[in-house]
């Protein structure tokens, strides 16, 4: 179910950068999230094998907090080009 998320979520990323400009913020954001992509991967890997399920959902909540400033972050960066275009005009 995870995994199905996961890719759900990857594919709005992509078609979401894909309708923006093409500007190097935007492959700075997507760096941002592939970054913590892996290391929330990391982390559900680690909650699979946790010895308990208090340590599981600690690492789980992890994962996605990680996932969630990723998301923040990228859309910072997309944010401040859009403002650079529009003072330009």
């Amino acid at each position: 179910m995870k995994s199905v998320l996961k890719s759900a979520l990857a594919g709005a990323a992509l078609v979401a950068l894909a309708a923006c400009g093409g500007n190097a913020d935007d492959k700075a954001a997507a760096n941002v999230e592939a970054a913590a992509e892996n290391q929330a991967d990391t982390l559900e890997q680690q909650a699979d094998i946790a010895p308990n399920e208090t340590m599981e959902e600690a690492l789980e909540d992890q994962a996605d907090n990680v996932e969630d400033a990723a998301e923040n972050k990228a859309e910072a960066i997309d944010d401040r080009d859009d403002a650079r275009l529009e003072n330009k005009r």
